[in-house]
């Protein structure tokens, strides 16, 4: 598979690897069932750097999301091309209102313009998950993607107890306004995110 059509697929799985006591393993799977990104993560870093690679040999580094500073509290993170140091753009979440509320993050272009949003379902079913956790179970996340007020990506959640699967849908952004490689790194975030919230 060549650098590029990794990220022409119009559906992905992100499955996390479970029961690593010492960091997280997140395997992306293309619609048709090939592995397309490998991350290993290391728990309790105090500023993330995620690597994503072709596979677990982890010798090919494809993207990488990093947190400018330790002390940025806003929760911007930074996708980068491996291949060609590229500036893919910025993920931005809402610090407060993601922590308490519904879960809501900005996708910012190479210059820092906004140019969408990601957003949890429901603010009840959100509430639900944050803070009912016997029923949050009943609730797997979900998430809408928009760009110009246009959808783009939803993100599913699936209904397992055992082992975090997301599923990334990008068949609704026919037009090609979202740079998938931006949209699968807010798949491999929301992942992130949500190991750490449980």
């Amino acid at each position: 598979m060549t650098h590029a059509t990794r990220f022409q697929h119009p559906r992905y799985t992100i499955r996390r690897k479970f029961f690593r006591l010492f960091g997280d393993a997140f395997h992306l799977y293309t619609d048709t069932g090939e592995l397309a990104l490998y991350s290993n993560m290391k728990r309790f870093r105090i500023r993330e750097d995620i690597r994503l690679y072709s596979d677990e040999s982890q010798e090919q580094e494809l993207l990488r999301i990093s947190t400018r500073s330790i002390f940025d509290f806003a929760g911007a993170y930074d996708v980068h091309d491996s291949q060609n140091n590229e500036h893919v753009g910025t993920l931005r979440r809402a610090g407060f209102k993601s922590s308490f509320l519904r879960d809501h993050w900005t996708f910012l272009d190479s210059e820092g313009q906004e140019i969408g949003t990601l957003e949890e379902d429901s603010m009840l079913k959100a509430l639900v998950r944050r803070y009912i956790e016997v029923l949050a179970f009943f609730f797997p996340q979900h998430y809408q993607a928009s760009v110009g007020d246009k959808p783009v990506a939803e993100y599913r959640q699936r209904f397992n107890p055992f082992i975090l699967k997301l599923d990334v849908d990008f068949s609704a952004d026919r037009d090609g306004r979202l740079d998938k490689r931006l949209g699968i790194a807010a798949g491999v975030l929301l992942s992130a995110i949500e190991d750490r919230q449980e």
